[in-house]
């Protein structure tokens, strides 16, 4: 009997599943939420809440088979993760509808996947997969640098890295395996050119596109997305070849009912395969940057093939700009999180997601879980999705405990060497830099409500942005803001203390961030004249 009131059972009950949970409820259907969180987000917005680990493919599929028996199910789901192989594997053991366990395995299993695409000649990076165990060497009989190592079985770029050295290659294999429960890693040619994700559904073996963004991808060797834009700025014959061979992928690894998320890279040869999900991507782009843009509600047609119905219309029915970013930290100890309310009330802004709290600790990212928080923003441009973006995230600062090893390490050692959040572009700023002194005067002398800090020349004319895209006019205002810093052109002969190459160092390192960090821990040994001098010529150097 069919029932007019569905019942969708979801996996996961995170961020990135609400806009599924939400569209489930407005169709007026039962919604089941499964996660291993019992404190996750959605639980609240769901009927029913299974306390499932989602890799867990028999405890899964007991949970789907209880719902059946009380009051049924129609179909099991997911958004966002990387669990569409426990989707499909509960699903099939149910009688429901969805790709089958084969299929979706070769849609998780990255090793999987690259024999399937290999096997169908889509194109894609050329690669070799190696156990534990096995010598990382082996990879050098076939593919030459630089390369890519990657986990068969995980998301977020987690252990994800460029390598162009064999003790790098080394390193990188046995880092890889620790994110894989597989135990096993994917080496592969790194591919250059541009990176764009797309979304697509798919019913009855005809795959429609669902969004096509450019993604932002920083902070080599790892691959770190700050951000995306939706749409891709691309003309149709290059638009048309990167889908196409992301429609021939889907078709190779079997999604024939479904969603399909993928990454492609646009090399100097053509369009390559990153991966391709079986899924609808995470990363805020199919539960926001795209309806946003579009209009067009992509999930629900996700959750209606996911319970065997025909998607709904899926032709865009407006043509707007979105733009996702992310913020980030260097390392240490959040104090407090400033201008959430104000970057909220940018026009334009969406939605703004705040991953981190006072007393959590934070690192500078390797990969893309690592981050403080996302902006969404909505515009009829894309300068204007983009701007308020960038002035949503000039309203934030992630303020950072005071005297922290891991911040000054970042700050101030060669340990972070080639992760520099500004640089100054103007000659005469670069040369000046090279010839000041760490400070001047007597340290004792420093006043935390009205520090000084040596001038650049021409520090005005600088307009490289910090790596939120923050240009440095604003960033200087925001540090005066927080510390009441005064630039000064020169310290005075009277012995007055002055900030110098110290100050510049910080906020190149990490931004009005990382200058900000340092003022409060000059303030926090204020006071403390021998521990003060110290740590001035500690850092100094």
């Amino acid at each position: 009997m069919t029932r007019e009131t569905k019942s969708i059972f979801i996996l996961g009950a995170g961020v990135m599943q609400l806009p599924a949970i939400r569209a489930a409820k407005a169709m007026g259907w039962r919604v089941t939420v499964a996660d291993g969180d019992p404190d996750a987000e959605g639980i609240p917005l769901a009927d029913r809440f299974a306390h499932v680990d989602l890799k867990d493919l028999d405890a899964m599929t007991s949970a789907v088979k209880l719902c059946q028996a009380d009051g049924g199910v129609d179909g099991v789901f997911t958004a966002g993760t990387d669990f569409s192989s426990t989707v499909a594997y509960a699903a099939e053991r149910c009688g429901l509808p969805g790709i089958s366990y084969e299929t979706a395995l070769n849609a998780t299993d990255k090793g999987r996947m690259r024999k399937v695409l290999r096997e169908h000649g889509v194109p894609q990076p050329d690669f070799i997969e190696l156990a534990r165990g096995e010598r990382a060497e082996v990879a050098l009989e076939k593919l030459s640098f630089p390369l890519v190592v990657k986990p068969v079985d995980n998301m977020g770029a987690r252990g994800v890295r460029r390598i162009d050295t064999l003790p790098e290659l080394k390193a990188a294999v046995s880092s890889a395996i620790i994110f894989s429960r597989a135990g096993r890693v994917i080496v592969e040619e790194y591919v250059d050119g541009s990176e764009y994700s797309l979304d697509a559904i798919v019913w009855r073996g005809k795959p429609a596109l669902c969004g096509l963004a450019a993604r932002h991808i920083s902070f080599e060797p790892y691959f770190v997305e700050m951000g995306h834009t939706m749409p891709a700025v691309l003309d149709e014959q290059t638009k048309r070849k990167i889908v196409d061979v992301f429609f021939r992928g889907i078709r190779a690894i079997g999604i024939d009912n479904g969603a399909a998320k993928g990454d492609l890279k646009l090399s100097p040869s053509g369009p390559k395969v990153g991966e391709i999900a079986a899924r609808l991507s995470g990363g805020y782009m199919s539960g926001w940057t795209y309806p946003y843009a579009s209009g067009v509600d992509v999930t629900r047609s996700a959750l209606r093939i996911a319970v065997g119905l025909p998607p709904l219309d899926l032709e865009p029915r407006e043509a707007a700009w979105s733009a996702e970013r992310a913020f980030i930290s260097i390392p240490g100890r959040v104090a407090r999180v400033d201008g959430v309310p104000e970057a909220r009330a940018v026009p334009g802004v969406m939605d703004l997601f705040l991953r981190v709290r006072p007393g959590e600790d934070v690192v500078f990212p390797r990969n893309n879980v690592q981050k403080c928080g996302n902006v969404i923003t909505r515009g009829q441009t894309r300068a204007g999705a983009v701007g308020a973006a960038v002035s949503a995230l000039a309203c934030i600062s992630v303020r950072l405990a005071p005297a922290r090893v891991e911040t000054n390490a970042f700050l101030f050692s060669e340990a972070s060497a080639g992760f520099d959040a500004w640089r100054p572009t103007v000659p005469e700023n670069t040369a000046a830099l090279d010839r000041l002194p760490g400070f001047r005067g007597d340290p004792g002398r420093f006043d935390p409500a009205r520090p000084r800090v040596l001038d650049l020349p021409r520090r005005t004319d600088e307009c490289h942005p910090d790596w939120h895209g923050v240009a440095p006019e604003r960033l200087f205002r925001n540090v005066a803001s927080a510390c009441g810093v005064r630039f000064v052109p020169d310290a005075p002969s009277s012995g007055e203390f002055v900030l110098g190459g110290i100050f510049w160092k910080a906020f190149i390192k990490g931004s009005a961030q990382g200058a900000v960090y340092l003022l409060d821990t000059l303030a926090s040994l204020a006071g403390k004249p021998a521990a003060l001098s110290a740590f001035l010529n500690e850092e100094s150097r």
